[in-house]
């Protein structure tokens, strides 16, 4: 891949997704088959003033042997250096960078039952620290091929060619074929002006319908807000959360969810794919699921905890989105995710409310945002998806017609 557009890509990643200001410390997690773009990252984050830039280096076969030869007891364990390190990243906030790529199928073939109660105990330990940190600092998730993935995508190519081709749809994706700043100054106006059309309607509820079977109803929160682009820390820094992203997405209201959703695309999820499946609600509860493919770990799912059942967030994706155009299943949720609309189950997100910054995280639970250690998307979108918004006086505004947005 030409050096020139990479550069380009760490700048986007560094400047408009992390926005690193000067003085900063800065996490960059990354796979360890990416060792020279993770360097121009980190160049990246220091050429706009960054203080220390850490790397912390990821390879999925390695975390695939620790789940087979160490036992559940091991595994639910936090070591005392672990939970330092969280008490100086809660103290220090830095920017978090994270290099995604992983092997859709790395984790095939692990007992998933010892990764979920491990992770349960481990979740327990940590989240207090993530929950305080939550919105005090900037985080960007963008996108790095690996060969494993690279071939899951492109089976029939050579692994060279392969890879080639996935940084060529990752750069498009991510607008880096254009004036990346310019071209995401204008993406996220475009969808700010969206946000601010559906925040002026005043919606209380969401209706779905699609001819493969999705028929749901979801309540939306009374001070909820729809959210799209780039966000806002609690500090007032502007950054980019996603790179890509197409949605626009709000938090409904936990508890309130009647009918039936099928999904569009399979869901990759602790290494293996979960594949046409469904998930049905009753009283804003998940009470059914069922999959052609890995029921069993959707099951798992919905039972990490008590708000793993229910919604976190309804998110509205045009299916004419540059990423579905591509025609690309990428197994990797940061794109598939931004190809169509899609749902979560779990954690919502405080800043979904107005005047969040006054609210403490108790407070934000009581107005309705869903708590829970997970937060997992999946793909709801369809060519023929509508979706209503209903308004306090029962207005019906049409949101989406053929799978697009109506408006």
């Amino acid at each position: 891949m030409n050096k020139t557009a990479l550069r380009k890509y760490a700048h986007l990643i560094a400047k408009v997704g992390a926005n690193v200001q000067k003085g900063q410390c800065v996490t960059v997690m990354a796979n360890v088959e990416n060792p020279e773009f993770a360097l121009m990252v980190t160049e990246e984050c220091y050429k706009l003033g960054a203080k220390e830039v850490t790397v912390e280096w990821r390879y999925t076969p390695l975390s695939k042997l620790h789940y087979k030869k160490r036992s559940l007891q091991t595994l639910s364990e936090i070591h005392d250096w672990e939970i330092e390190k969280l008490k100086h990243r809660e103290k220090v906030l830095p920017v978090l960078i994270s290099l995604a790529g992983d092997d859709p199928d790395g984790m095939k073939g692990i007992d998933q039952e010892k990764v979920s109660k491990s992770s349960i105990a481990v979740m327990k330990v940590t989240k207090p620290y993530r929950d305080r940190m939550s919105d005090r600092y900037q985080w960007v998730i963008a996108a790095v091929p690996t060969k494993a993935w690279a071939k899951k995508i492109f089976p029939n190519l050579r692994t060279s060619v392969a890879v080639e081709k996935l940084w060529e749809a990752i750069l498009f994706t991510a607008r880096v074929n254009e004036d990346p700043v310019q071209a995401w100054e204008d993406h996220n106006k475009n969808l700010g002006d969206r946000c601010a059309y559906l925040n002026s309607l005043g919606l209380k509820e969401l209706r779905y319908r699609s001819s493969n079977g999705t028929d749901l109803k979801v309540g939306l929160i009374d001070d909820g807000l729809f959210l799209g682009g780039g966000e806002n820390t609690l500090s007032g820094v502007y950054f980019n959360p996603n790179i890509p992203t197409e949605e626009v997405f709000t938090s409904p209201m936990q508890g309130k969810a009647e009918g039936i959703v099928y999904s569009s695309k399979p869901l990759s999820y602790r290494g293996e794919l979960i594949d046409n499946f469904f998930v049905r609600f009753e009283n804003g509860v998940v009470v059914e699921t069922g999959a052609e493919k890995n029921a069993h770990l959707l099951e798992k799912l919905v039972s990490m905890d008590e708000g793993a059942r229910k919604l976190g967030e309804c998110a509205l994706v045009p299916f004419d989105s540059p990423i579905n155009k591509t025609g690309i299943l990428f197994y990797n949720t940061l794109f598939d995710e931004n190809c169509c609309c899609h749902f979560a189950l779990g954690r919502g997100f405080n800043n979904t409310l107005k005047n969040f910054e006054n609210l403490s995280f108790a407070e934000c639970k009581e107005k309705g945002i869903n708590d829970s250690s997970i937060h997992v998307d999946f793909m709801i979108g369809t060519a023929d998806l509508e979706i209503d918004g209903v308004t306090a006086d029962g207005k019906v505004v049409p949101l989406f017609r053929k799978g697009n947005w109506a408006f």
